[in-house]
C-alpha cells in the first residue's frame, strides 16, 4: 500500500475520534434532521471503518525464494521484475482544492446563522416572559396601564375609536 494512502486513512480515523458528534446532536432541534444526522453519523463510521481496515494494513512481502525453490530461479526472476516494475499510481486530491473555499465559506454562514439564530432566541424568550407577565397582569390592569406600556397603539386605538364613533 502506498504510504500516501495509508497518511490519508490514518488521518480520516483521527478526524473520526475527534468529531464530537454527541455535542452535534444535542444542537438539533427537529426529528427530521436528526434522522439525517443520525444517516450521515453512520455512513462516516462505515466509510471510516472500511478506510481503517482496507487502507492501514501493509501487504505482505513476497517470499522469492520460497518460489525459486519451488519452480525455478528464471521464471520467479521474471515475475519479480515484472512485479516491480508495476507503478501504482498515486492519488492526486483534485476535488479536495475546489470545494475546501466553498466548504470554508459554508462554515462562516453557518457561525453567523448560529449567532443569529441565538440572538433571535434570546429575542422571543424575552418576548414570551413578556407576554406571560402581561398575561397574569391583564385580568387586573387598566387599559390606560396597558396603553403605557404601547404607546403605538394608543394611537391607532384612538384613531379606531374616532373612527368608529364619530365617523372620521
Amino acid at each position: 500500500m502506498s504510504g500516501v494512502v495509508k497518511k490519508v486513512a490514518d488521518a480520516t480515523f483521527k478526524a473520526g475520534k475527534s468529531i464530537d458528534w454527541d455535542g452535534m446532536a444535542k444542537l438539533i432541534v427537529s426529528d427530521e434532521a436528526r434522522k439525517e444526522f443520525a444517516n450521515l453519523r453512520r455512513a462516516f463510521t462505515e466509510v471510516n471503518s472500511q478506510l481503517e481496515t482496507k487502507f492501514s494494513q501493509e501487504p505482505e512481502p513476497i517470499d522469492w525464494e520460497y518460489y525459486r525453490k519451488g519452480i525455478g530461479t528464471k521464471l520467479v526472476d521474471m515475475y519479480k521484475e515484472a512485479y516491480e516494475s508495476v507503478e501504482i499510481p498515486k492519488y492526486v486530491d483534485t476535488v479536495t482544492p475546489k470545494y475546501k473555499p466553498k466548504f470554508d465559506e459554508l462554515l462562516v454562514e453557518l457561525k453567523e446563522a448560529e449567532q443569529q439564530s441565538l440572538k433571535e432566541s434570546e429575542r422571543l424568550e424575552k418576548e414570551i416572559a413578556d407576554v406571560q407577565e402581561l398575561k397574569k397582569k391583564l385580568s387586573t390592569m387598566t387599559a390606560d396601564e396597558y396603553f403605557e406600556k404601547h404607546p403605538e397603539l394608543r394611537k391607532k386605538f384612538d384613531d379606531e375609536i374616532r373612527n368608529d364613533y364619530w365617523g372620521y
